[in-house]
């Protein structure tokens, strides 16, 4: 009987198209085949005797294993000891490029002594939901799924294998210095236009291909402050969820995860969102990786070409830039540890959300300083972004955390307006486009004092969440980030105590607290965000609390798991909630680490002595 593991019990692998969980176990849990957004084939993370898994393990039960990715690369090494030896398992996935295969290869290796191994892989097409037949062609196994969502691969073994009832297994054993290999491929529907199949490739020429992409990859970081290893280790995490074809960031790996055990808001985040993905470019334009967000910048582009008005700007799409996400429920599936409802798709898609303009204007002011000129042909749909903006900053909207049932003057969505006056005037006076800089001033001049006046509450002490709320909202935590206001704003400086005495326990930070806050309609507690506790710290780096800074930091360091990698969420037990890994809280750690290290490399923080505020 299968067992749930814990959703940190996992690594992360890809090819830039689609990812795949492999567990400390040896087992592929989770993998969308082809795309991000695909139906699974392996779903074991969702329903462990339904969703499909490939498990490749020691025979004995008593395996103690350990994981880790190869130096600066995507490549995974999961260790297995037992008292027969130690053996390794490789995983990876090529990186595609135009017209390969997607493709998932394990390479297993005994370094000492001798293993009994056993290979189990039952694929379950379409979200468990279609059949599959198993066909031999030579050495291979050819698995094919028909109907109206037809997919096939096929698996690639050193080792001799059983079929029965559409599952393979194996068992053989392995002495010091034996190796064994499998490939999962995909085929075209047409057998024909396949190419031969190449095992001693995979494991030979495409690994080294692979590491050497990404290591060269990393090394055109130009970071090389404090932290480089995790800061990259972030970075390559976000390129894992970046498509190379497209150029779109999708906001986290998978889908369904809880973000409170047997509750459900599980939802499904493998798609691009417009501020998720503003603020990984602006990641990537902080580390000096110029070429991805020149990809989501053409990306852009082609959404803007296919708007008439600024006002169809979505939340969030597929990565190919399409729009038809309808939500829909996976009744058959239990959900993690019986998490339901399990949900593919995405409601928010038809949220009005105003926030993701300033986002994105500001990666494009970003972009357009730091990464190349926009166009003027550009400019003109960016002014219209801007216009909109000041047309209807007063609106009510769903905002940043996505409301369900109600909408309402969000703080966080005036903080970001005024981003996208301010950035838009940036843009036209850098580049001396033509653009209504007094009207836009006086919009943004306008929100400044709305914020300032309006959603400051004299009891609290606060700025709050919306207007006439008495809730605290850590988005507010932007503020400074964004430059809205000085860190050294009274108002603002009252609102961070009032932050840290009401959301903040240590280096963990809650969103805000549900019962006093903006309703979703739904039932649960939520655990601490790992991207509000990164704001948290660069907002003390920035005031000037550089060593309290840096304590909580490191301490956030250690609530990641064992390879570095967060999800949405920390449980109260300090355990990965939500979707897994987030790019949110990684983009989140880069911006942290790379303030505080520019913070503790100037003079100031060279010559005077840290307190030991912590005693």
């Amino acid at each position: 009987m299968r067992n749930y593991l814990p959703i940190e019990d996992y690594g992360l692998i890809g090819n830039l198209h689609t990812v795949a969980l492999v567990s400390r176990t040896g087992s592929i849990d989770y993998l969308p085949f082809t795309r991000f957004d695909s139906p699974t084939i392996f779903a074991a993370l969702l329903d462990k005797n339904q969703g499909g898994y490939w498990q490749l393990a020691p025979v004995r039960t008593d395996v103690r294993s350990q994981q880790q990715y190869l130096p600066d690369t995507g490549v995974l090494l999961t260790r297995f000891f037992t008292p027969d030896g130690i053996a390794e398992l490789l995983d990876f996935m090529p990186v595609k490029g135009p017209g390969q295969p997607c493709a998932v290869v394990r390479k297993l290796r005994v370094l000492k002594g001798e293993f009994a191994f056993r290979l189990v892989l039952r694929p379950r097409f379409d979200y468990a939901r279609a059949p599959h037949e198993i066909e031999r062609q030579g050495e291979d196994l050819l698995f094919r799924s028909p109907g109206p969502n037809s997919q096939q691969f096929r698996l690639l073994s050193s080792q001799p294998l059983t079929q029965r009832q559409g599952d393979v297994t194996g068992s053989w054993t392995l002495s010091l210095g034996a190796e064994a290999s499998f490939v999962l491929e995909e085929v075209p529907q047409d057998l024909s236009e396949a190419t031969p199949s190449n095992l001693a490739y995979y494991v030979g020429p495409c690994l080294e291909q692979t590491v050497t992409f990404w290591q060269q990859w990393a090394d055109s970081s130009t970071y090389s402050g404090r932290w480089r290893e995790t800061v990259l280790r972030s970075a390559i995490t976000l390129k894992l969820l970046t498509c190379q074809q497209y150029g779109s960031t999708v906001a986290a790996a998978t889908f369904g995860l809880p973000a409170t055990i047997g509750a459900n808001r599980n939802w499904d985040y493998r798609y691009t969102w417009i501020r998720d993905t503003a603020f990984t470019m602006y990641a990537f334009l902080r580390l000096g990786f110029t070429e991805e967000a020149k990809g989501f910048i053409r990306w852009l582009m082609d959404r803007c070409e296919s708007m008439e008005e600024a006002s169809e700007l979505q939340l969030l799409y597929a990565v190919d830039g399409s729009s038809n996400l309808a939500e829909q429920v996976l009744d058959h599936l239990e959900g993690y540890r019986g998490s339901t409802p399990v949900r593919i798709g995405n409601a928010a898609v038809q949220q009005f959300q105003l926030d993701i303009y300033g986002e994105l204007i500001d990666t494009i002011y970003l972009y357009n300083k730091d990464g190349g000129p926009i166009t003027y042909d550009f400019w003109q749909h960016v002014r219209g972004f801007v216009d909109y903006v000041a047309a209807n900053w007063q609106r009510p909207d769903h905002g940043i955390w996505e409301v369900r049932s109600e909408q309402q003057e969000f703080i966080y969505s005036k903080i970001m307006a005024w981003v996208a006056l301010d950035r838009g005037m940036l843009i036209a006076q850098t580049r001396s486009f033509p653009a209504p800089l007094e009207e836009w001033r006086r919009t943004r001049d306008a929100i400044y004092q709305d914020v300032y006046e309006n959603y400051w509450n004299p009891d609290k002490q606060a700025f709050v969440q919306y207007r006439g709320a008495d809730v605290l909202d850590a988005a507010v935590l932007l503020m400074p980030l964004v430059h809205m206001f000085s860190p050294a704003e009274p108002r603002w400086l009252a609102t961070l105590k009032a932050v840290e005495d009401n959301l903040v326990t240590d280096s963990l930070v809650f969103r805000y607290k549900l019962a006093n806050g903006a309703t979703d309609g739904l039932s649960g507690e939520e655990g601490t965000f790992s991207i509000c506790s990164f704001w948290y710290i660069e907002c003390l780096a920035r005031g000037g609390q550089v060593a309290k800074a840096r304590f909580y930091f490191e301490k956030m360091l250690g609530y990641a798991n064992h390879l570095g990698l967060y999800s949405e969420q920390l449980g109260p037990q300090g355990e990965q909630l939500g979707n897994f890994p987030q790019a949110f809280t990684h983009l989140a750690l880069i911006s942290a680490a790379f303030q505080l290290n520019r913070d503790l490399s100037s003079p100031a923080n060279q010559t005077t002595p840290h307190a030991r505020w912590y005693v």
